[in-house]
């Protein structure tokens, strides 16, 4: 083999390592349009595996409102009109979902400048475009807010200490008849709670340039959420000129984000706490007595869910919610943790959990009615509980307990189900855990 040989064949192991590990998409395209070989990171990207991709035509994945822009360069580079070509557009997963790309195509062609194949490169620009989705978005609702908007500005002079607000949030608050207020007016009128999130200090000392604070503003509508945007104006020395606010009402909002915050600790179907609720509230329970972890699985539900369907399995979860709700009082809590897997907390001692454990497998045993979508009738089906549970004095805990009760809802599921295992010694920070709870079914 002579040098030249030995270089070709360099440089294109050398290619071929960085095609197959190029951190983009990479793929050869031939003439037609169809691919001929994929790296890892393009056949993820159309989820389709790098064995499948051979023969696959790119217009099979590419997004049809895409297709022909993508094909009018295509074919001007086979018409040699360009050598290459830089597109966005979207490819459709076969889940459907689509997926924003951003594609570098470049001819490879012969001797006699004939295209032999397209080496492309494709970028996931999805996340990009999210956020320009989002930019666009909150653009669109600024410039709506701003033609009706719910408040107003005012303007702090730090030297000549003068404060005064604008005509708009004069009347916003005040009502049409309305006359600007001063500073001492204006912090009248916020809650006293919230004075010090109001606070201009750290502005007039000139420690930060801008912040935002949240208030509520008495108003002729009565007390509104205000959201203010304060920003320090300096001289042409750095020192501090102008505070200059915009105040704007977003009560609205701040009742979505307390309903959202509400909704992001509850499950949706059960209503029950979901497991970023119980680990809000189980720090805040409190009890003399100690504190008792019950994990819940039901025996069967995926039988019946695969006979009887979703509908069939979400009643069941529903009323195996209902159930465990009623073996414990107002302050416990109940969790479903996810699919058929639930989490007590029970204020009391140990004997308290085993007697709630205990009930609650009693209550399960009570056949549950669902519907059969193939005869369209309800019918009774049997789904049981296994309970495994663990006791400790304090409540700071709340993964180790709950990873050492699954243990022994483990055992009772290997010992035929439909029980209650429970730890006989508290809980504390050196009893093993099981790492490697088996899968439940």
């Amino acid at each position: 083999m002579d040098a030249s040989e030995e270089n070709a064949e360099s440089r294109l192991a050398l290619f071929d390592f960085a095609f197959r590990h190029a951190p983009i998409g990479m793929a050869l395209v031939d003439r037609q349009g169809r691919i001929v070989r994929g790296n890892r990171a393009f056949s993820r990207m159309i989820g389709i595996s790098p064995e499948n991709l051979g023969g696959v035509a790119f217009a099979d994945f590419t997004h049809p409102d895409d297709l022909d822009a993508d094909m009018r360069l295509f074919n001007e580079v086979l018409a040699r009109r360009r050598d290459g070509y830089t597109i966005e557009k979207r490819y459709i997963r076969p889940d459907r979902a689509p997926l924003h790309v951003r594609i570098h195509v470049a001819a490879m062609r012969d001797g006699k400048g004939e295209v032999v194949r397209f080496i492309t490169q494709v970028e996931d620009i999805t996340a990009a475009k999210d956020a320009e989705r989002q930019l666009a978005e909150r653009a669109a609702q600024l410039e709506l807010a701003l033609e009706a908007i719910r408040g107003g500005f005012w303007q702090l002079d730090i030297p000549a200490r003068t404060f005064e607000t604008s005509e708009r949030l004069a009347q916003y608050i005040d009502g049409p008849d309305a006359v600007q207020l001063d500073l001492d007016a204006y912090l009248g009128k916020i809650s006293l709670a919230d004075r010090s999130a109001a606070d201009l200090t750290p502005l007039i000392r000139g420690a930060i340039d801008q912040n935002v604070a949240e208030y509520r503003l008495e108003t002729i509508a009565g007390e509104r959420w205000m959201r203010c945007d304060r920003r320090l104006l300096r001289d042409a020395d750095g020192r501090p000129l102008k505070i200059v606010g915009m105040a704007i009402d977003f009560t609205e909002e701040h009742r979505q984000i307390e309903r959202l915050q509400r909704n992001a600790q509850t499950d949706s179907l059960t209503g029950l706490l979901n497991r970023r609720g119980l680990e809000a509230r189980f720090p805040q329970m409190t009890s003399a007595s100690g504190y008792a972890v019950l994990v819940i699985d039901l025996d069967g539900f995926k039988q019946v869910n695969d006979r009887y369907h979703h509908a069939a399995g979400d009643a069941i979860l529903q009323e195996a919610a209902n159930r465990l709700t009623s073996c414990v009082r107002g302050e416990d809590l109940v969790c479903r943790v996810g699919g058929d897997e639930f989490v007590v907390v029970v204020a009391g001692n140990r004997e308290t959990g085993v007697a709630v454990a205990n009930r609650m497998v009693g209550m399960m045993r009570t056949p549950f009615s669902v519907r059969d979508p193939g005869t369209d009738a309800d019918v009774l089906v049997d789904v049981r509980a296994s309970v495994g549970g663990v006791w400790a004095v304090a409540n700071t805990e709340l993964d180790g307990m709950i990873a050492h009760a699954d243990t022994f809802l483990y055992r009772v599921k290997a010992s035929g189900k439909d029980g209650v295992g429970f730890d006989r010694q508290a809980f504390s920070l050196q009893v093993p855990l099981n790492e490697s709870a088996a899968r439940r079914d």
